[in-house]
């Protein structure tokens, strides 16, 4: 999610958007325009890449108008400005003009980094728009969507919509539109796999995730919908591996917070509350013999088995017979 620094007017002289996040620096530019044109509907908006700003196209654009009209001007990728046009925007920055917005989008990093540093230190209004590498961030984002709307959203379902969508942020905006305008009060995970549940099923982790959960008939099916679009054998018994591997560390762990846990066996505190909820009705016996039946299914689809979709539906169930072998 976009932050903003304590200069949060909107309307400021100077925003200045920075980082690689295309939909977070869109939506900064939407959010001034929107802005601008609440104050007067006849804003004029000028959005611009560098080959469209040469030198001097600036000042034509931030010259006194004989109507005093409100103006927007969006520069988009500054980083790539030329050494003279970068010379008028500092020039501008010095002394910008009313009832004119400049909008800078930087990608941040070294090059460029002059003009960041006039910008920032002209007061501009800055708005991070940092790229989202990280799922707790993803997740977090989504959470904020939903928020946003108004709407309820259970923490299951926002995972499950992470999950099924993965790392590209309009989509996920997109999706939380999409369930917010068609379904009826709190969206659950139920809901989210009814809407996407092809992509849900097509990841290799979706197949490990609902066997370590136990859910036999639903790992298979996804496991038969993984092999139809062409996901490789050897990334599905990878993502068993990892599904098992991450009980059983955890099962053996001390009792702590998420972050402690995180630390001490190398997963991101958002894996540690998942794995937890899925390690109900794991024993180390258990562990054990999905353990094997990883080994077994490896060892199939790499040349040790005629028949690798039957060496996967083997472990599969394998593996959630063992989730449940807890008090039987």
């Amino acid at each position: 999610m976009a932050r903003k620094t304590a200069n949060d007017d909107v309307l400021a002289a100077v925003t200045l958007a920075v980082g690689q996040e295309e939909l977070l620096l869109d939506r900064a530019v939407q959010e001034v325009v929107a802005a601008a044109r609440a104050a007067d509907a006849d804003t004029d908006v000028r959005d611009l890449t560098p080959d469209q700003l040469q030198p001097g196209t600036l000042a034509e654009l931030t010259s006194p108008s004989l109507f005093a009209e409100r103006k927007v001007v969006v520069v988009r990728n500054a980083q790539d400005l030329s050494a003279d046009t970068v010379k008028d925007v500092k020039a501008y920055l010095a002394a910008p003009a009313e009832e004119i917005t400049l909008v800078l989008l930087h990608v941040g990093g070294v090059k460029g980094k002059a003009l960041l540093d006039a910008a920032r230190k002209a007061g501009a209004r800055e708005i991070a728009c940092p790229k989202m590498t990280k799922p707790a961030d993803r997740l977090a984002f989504v959470r904020q969507e939903f928020r946003a709307t108004g709407r309820s959203a259970t923490p299951e379902a926002c995972q499950a919509l992470v999950d099924a969508i993965g790392s590209d942020l309009r989509e996920l905006a997109s999706a939380v539109t999409q369930l917010v305008a068609d379904v009826e009060g709190t969206i659950d995970e139920a809901v989210v796999g009814r809407y996407y549940t092809g992509r849900a099923e097509a990841s290799s982790f979706t197949v490990a995730d609902r066997a370590v959960e136990g859910r036999a008939a639903e790992a298979l099916e996804a496991l038969r919908w993984s092999l139809a679009t062409g996901v490789a054998p050897v990334m599905i018994t990878s993502a068993l591996a990892q599904g098992v591997r991450a009980i059983g560390k955890l099962s053996s762990a001390r009792g702590g917070r998420p972050a402690d846990l995180a630390r001490e066996l190398g997963m991101p505190p958002w894996k540690i509350d998942r794995v937890r909820q899925q390690m109900r009705g794991w024993t180390p016996d258990g562990v054990a013999v999905a353990l094997r039946a990883v080994a077994e299914a490896d060892a199939g689809v790499k040349g040790g088995g005629d028949d690798p979709e039957y060496a996967l539906e083997k472990a599969v169930v394998a593996i959630a017979r063992a989730a449940r072998s807890r008090g039987r």
